[in-house]
């Protein structure tokens, strides 16, 4: 069997985008949005993850961003659909912040720990970035890509190449631990409860030891240098 095709999550089907601008261009380089644009979006994720994706109005999107009505209708189609380009596009961005965060590393463990701690520190310097992601990320399809792209790859190898003492049949429970802890961690540091670097570092080895390494292994991965976030 295909352990990495095995552990793929189909993507949502596409959905219109609406003119909050996509983060890439074709070539794959970061699109710049406009300042209203950017103002809507930071405004819409504060409110989606206080609110819920039912329950933001015009009105109230308006009044958050600093903007007209007209400058909303003009943008958004519909607060539905701001909710789900907002998910497509946070997913991909940190998707690919982290990958280019590890890019040099080869170790699927230390590329492990790099992306959970990556995740909670995120989560500490934007809280609301933070709450979006506990509240949406394990029921949102195109949010659920942060679990099923480059960490099930990289555990998937991690079996194959024996770093892992995992069944293949027993990755996506593994998986769901992975993201379970992540975002346990970040409850951990929203509510004060943890700092993000040590409930990054303690999660982060707490996983590594479920996954099979020592005890000394997964407390040296999880305490190294922690590189920053790559830029989009």
């Amino acid at each position: 069997m295909n352990i990495i095709v095995a552990l793929e999550v189909p993507r949502a089907k596409c959905k219109p985008q609406m003119n909050l601008q996509p983060m890439i261009d074709r070539n794959g380089n970061p699109v710049r949005s406009s300042a209203a644009q950017q103002r809507i979006r930071k405004a819409a994720l504060e409110l989606f993850a206080e609110k819920g994706a039912a329950s933001v109005t015009i009105s109230e999107l308006a009044a958050a961003a600093g903007v007209v009505r007209g400058t909303i209708y003009k943008n958004v189609t519909s607060p539905e659909l701001l909710f789900e380009t907002i998910a497509e596009q946070l997913s991909d961005e940190m998707t690919r912040q982290v990958v280019k965060s590890y890019a040099s590393v080869d170790d699927p463990a230390a590329r492990l720990a790099i992306a959970i701690r990556l995740y909670v520190r995120r989560a500490h310097d934007e809280p609301h970035w933070g709450r979006f992601l506990i509240r949406f990320s394990m029921t949102n399809p195109s949010l659920r890509m942060f679990w099923s792209g480059p960490p099930a790859h990289d555990l998937a190898l991690g079996v194959q190449s024996g770093r892992y003492d995992l069944k293949a049949e027993q990755l996506p429970s593994a998986l769901a631990m992975i993201a379970g802890s992540t975002l346990g961690a970040i409850v951990l540091v929203l509510d004060g409860m943890r700092t993000w670097r040590d409930a990054g570092t303690e999660v982060a080895t707490m996983v590594l030891r479920a996954l099979g390494l020592s005890k000394e292994q997964a407390e040296e991965i999880s305490a190294r240098s922690l590189p920053d976030l790559a830029e989009p």
